[in-house]
């Protein structure tokens, strides 16, 4: 190998490092907007419905449930 080729190769060695930094900036800069960006919005049928409050559920499937089919809300 001369040194044409050496020289050839280390830049794109050096491209290719420098782009693959950029997109993991970019990519980790979006994801921690996206984290930090506020929740949508709940359903309207929903919004009067608190955390803990319980939910009457229809199942077809009869089964014996100690609690009667009633599912307790928790929102985050």
């Amino acid at each position: 190998m001369n040194d044409l080729t050496v020289l050839l190769y280390l830049i794109m060695f050096a491209i290719v490092v420098g782009t693959t930094f950029a997109f993991m900036y970019t990519m980790m800069k979006s994801t921690l907007r996206e984290i930090d960006s506020p929740r949508k919005k709940v359903h309207p049928e929903m919004e009067d419905v608190k955390t803990g409050d319980q939910l009457l559920v229809f199942n077809l499937e009869e089964d014996d449930d100690e609690d009667e089919g009633n599912i307790t809300v928790v929102r985050r």
